[in-house]
């Protein structure tokens, strides 16, 4: 079931714990994406603190919300670019983004395989996913005190092989929030050191969530070509002998 748009918006706005979650998964992020100029973002769930960095260059930005979740006003304070819609039926265009970030999405998912479908149908030729799932291994996935306590936690060979199963092609991964789920004020001043560290210490087991990347595989057609003109051509046919009069 997805959580509640009012408890995510008060998570990542109006905690400290939720601003320091917020930096650390999207530098990440842009790590993998350092620009998206000219391009469509969209994001999925509760994706849309992710895609600030792209509201300058990008062409456009899209934040998808589920009903079940709720939509809010996003970005603050300028035009708003989020769309409340069915969690399986975006009112996207067909192959319309560049780059799809799903947050707050997959996991909460109660149809996680149409889900997989429509991010397929709205990624264009070339495009880019970002899946970002709570880690069954860390401490996040362990509590219901953030909203990485909620839904179906995952190990990383479980992800890929889940997206694999659905076309997807896994390019890339990492792990992110390496310091615990805490409001104490030594663990958020801490936590920039602790990203760091948990990087070089381990590539996921660790981290509270993961992120992979994903592109679309696109099958070649199989079975024998057919073409319009046969390689050696039919003589014509010679006229039958006229029948003696």
């Amino acid at each position: 079931m997805h959580l509640d748009v009012l408890d995510l918006r008060n998570f990542y706005y109006r905690t400290n714990l939720g601003r320091v979650a917020q930096r650390a998964i999207r530098n990440q992020l842009l790590e993998f994406w350092p620009e998206a100029k000219n391009q469509t973002v969209v994001g999925f769930g509760f994706a849309v603190p992710m895609l600030r960095p792209y509201m300058e260059e990008a062409r456009r930005i899209v934040g998808v919300m589920p009903g079940q979740q709720g939509v809010m006003h996003w970005p603050a304070g300028r035009p708003n670019v989020s769309v409340l819609s069915e969690e399986v039926n975006w009112p996207l265009a067909t192959g319309i983004a560049d780059k799809l970030v799903v947050m707050h999405g997959l996991e909460t998912s109660e149809h996680p395989t149409a889900l997989l479908e429509e991010c397929s149908r709205v990624m264009g030729p070339g495009a880019r996913a970002m899946f970002i799932v709570p880690n069954r291994s860390g401490l996040w996935a362990r509590g219901d005190g953030t909203p990485f306590g909620f839904g179906r936690p995952y190990s990383l060979g479980q992800l890929e092989n889940q997206l694999k199963r659905h076309g997807f092609q896994p390019e890339g991964h990492r792990a992110a929030l390496y310091a615990p789920p805490s409001h104490k004020r030594f663990w958020l001043k801490t936590s920039d050191l602790l990203e760091g560290m948990g990087r070089r210490v381990s590539a996921y087991f660790a981290g509270g969530v993961l992120m992979v990347e994903v592109s679309k595989q696109v099958y070649r057609p199989t079975g024998t070509p057919v073409t319009n003109a046969l390689r050696r051509p039919l003589s014509v046919l010679p006229a039958p002998a006229a029948n003696p009069a």
